[in-house]
């Protein structure tokens, strides 16, 4: 039985724009959390002058994942930029 309804392209739609819909600004979040400052008293009230201490400056761990995310997201753009730029 033939449906009008295509239910292999439906799950590539639904995969793919919960990827890009919410997936990249997820992704791109978690590299800005990456960059957060680490340590005990950053956040705390009398440590509003600390920000130029180390440690209230992210740690190498957090900025090489922060690259890596931020790396991801613009790879993405540019693979939508590109497709859509050659198939049209």
């Amino acid at each position: 039985m033939n449906s009008w309804i295509n239910l292999n392209a439906l799950w590539k739609i639904v995969v793919i724009g919960l990827l890009a819909g919410a997936g990249l600004p997820a992704l791109f979040a978690v590299g800005l959390r990456a960059l957060a400052p680490r340590g005990g008293a950053a956040g705390s009230a009398g440590t509003a002058g600390t920000a130029g201490t180390a440690e209230a400056q992210p740690d190498l761990l957090g900025k090489v994942a922060a690259g890596i995310c931020f790396l991801a997201v613009l790879a993405a753009m540019g693979w939508g930029v590109y497709s859509i730029v050659h198939n049209s």
